[in-house]
């Protein structure tokens, strides 16, 4: 049976835990808007632990069945990104969380 947002969301969030991503928060966006229904946001502290966090979760979500639709960013390892429609994993560097500030564009959303 296939996971439900949440507990993709939720998953997706201890994998990245898992190799240490700090300020880890999940943001419900259902009813603010129709892209996607959770974002998971995590920083790494490194180009490498940047990588590291994504490769976990794409690594540990696909083994679970969940394969995401699209990365990208990984090139630059500043942010990236793992989309698996319904919910959007934002992996970044502490400068480009800084930068982008989502938890601020996003201030209307429950966080867990």
């Amino acid at each position: 049976m296939a996971m439900t947002s949440e507990e993709r969301a939720a998953r997706a969030a201890e994998f990245a835990l898992s190799k240490k991503a700090e300020d880890v928060i999940s943001m419900e966006l259902k009813g603010l808007t129709s892209t996607c229904d959770y974002f998971v946001i995590a920083t790494g502290t490194s180009d490498v632990q940047v990588k590291a966090i994504a490769d976990a979760v794409v690594e540990g979500l696909t083994e679970m069945g969940e394969k995401p639709w699209h990365v990208e960013g990984s090139e630059g390892k500043r942010w990236i990104l793992v989309d698996y429609v319904d919910v959007v994993v934002h992996v970044f560097n502490e400068e480009a969380r800084d930068y982008y500030q989502l938890e601020r564009l996003w201030g209307d959303a429950p966080t867990r």
